[in-house]
């Protein structure tokens, strides 16, 4: 049955048990009398399932309570269906994930949850690009995959592959990624790449690259999701206290300082071969494609609520 179009359908992605955080975003809700309904996700596999679930109720606003993931997630969803569908949809975030940099590009910050229901309450809606990958995978299946925020080809790929693993051992966050930096040392550093940007052909060794429509943590520090096109960072081979050296840049804002940084700006990337590297889709691993793939922008295709 449909619902009135001012609901909100909202999604929630637990970070651990996370009742005492969904019983706070429900009272800020109650005290703004905001109409919602709450779905929750039992794992990262739910998602898709309830995003779909939402739409086909009729709702209106779809609120994602998760991180860049989560919100990926949603985005695909939102783009299997038509189009005259989709821009009747705004979508919204509540950042609550290990990753949330898309959240924090428009200033959404997982301690403020009071401000941004405040701001999601006023409705502002921007169309946002969507970046895409179009790949064969290893079942030789034509596939494609959009993302709000990056892409990432290589070591940095390989680094959140770690982490995930030593996070599924370790449980804590903190922990996961000093053993994963730690672990890094220890795998391959660069990986043999043909890629094509513009009207540029790099053909050697890339450690890793970085393709965004937004900040891509750090590393697409100058990309904004609505101005069709795609920044691209591609970091070349180099010492490992150079990478470390790197590291700080990217926690410092300042990644493109770096002299093995090379930044591009394109509206599509043929990577026509990268051999045994990774690529990492807003912050999950979508494995290594099968041949050549490539990588371009959709300009202004979903309804994102802003800040005021």
């Amino acid at each position: 049955m449909a619902v009135e179009d001012t609901r909100w359908g909202i999604l929630y992605c637990p970070k651990g048990k996370g009742s005492k955080q969904r019983e706070r975003i429900q009272h800020v809700l109650d005290e703004r009398h905001v109409q919602y309904d709450f779905v929750q996700s039992e794992s990262s596999d739910s998602v898709e399932r309830l995003v779909k679930m939402l739409i086909h109720n009729g709702y209106k606003t779809l609120v994602i309570v998760g991180g860049d993931s989560a919100l990926n997630d949603a985005v695909n969803c939102l783009m299997q269906e038509e189009q005259k569908v989709r821009d009747e949809i705004a979508l919204g975030v509540i950042p609550n994930g290990v990753l949330n940099d898309f959240a924090r590009y428009w200033d959404f910050k997982e301690g403020n949850l009071e401000q941004t229901v405040d701001w999601l309450v006023k409705h502002r809606v921007r169309k946002v690009d969507l970046g895409c990958i179009r790949y064969t995978n290893k079942k030789e299946e034509t596939c494609h995959r959009y993302f709000l925020n990056c892409i990432n080809i290589g070591l940095i790929a390989d680094v959140m592959n770690l982490r995930r693993q030593a996070r599924s051992l370790l449980g804590s966050k903190t922990l996961s990624f000093i053993v994963s930096i730690f672990l890094m040392i220890f795998h391959r550093m660069e990986y043999k790449m043909k890629v094509k940007i513009n009207s540029d052909v790099v053909d050697r060794k890339v450690m890793t690259m970085c393709i965004g429509s937004g900040p891509g943590y750090g590393q697409t520090p100058s990309a904004v999701p609505y101005n069709g096109m795609l920044d691209v960072s591609m970091v070349y081979h180099t010492e490992m206290l150079q990478v470390f050296a790197g590291l700080w840049l990217l926690a410092t804002g300042r990644f493109l300082n770096h002299r093995s940084v090379h930044p591009y700006r394109t509206h599509e990337i043929i990577v026509e071969e990268a051999k045994h590297a990774l690529v990492g889709v807003d912050g999950r691993l979508l494995g290594t494609p099968i041949g050549p793939y490539r990588i371009n922008i959709e300009q202004e295709v979903i309804n994102f609520l802003i800040p005021d």
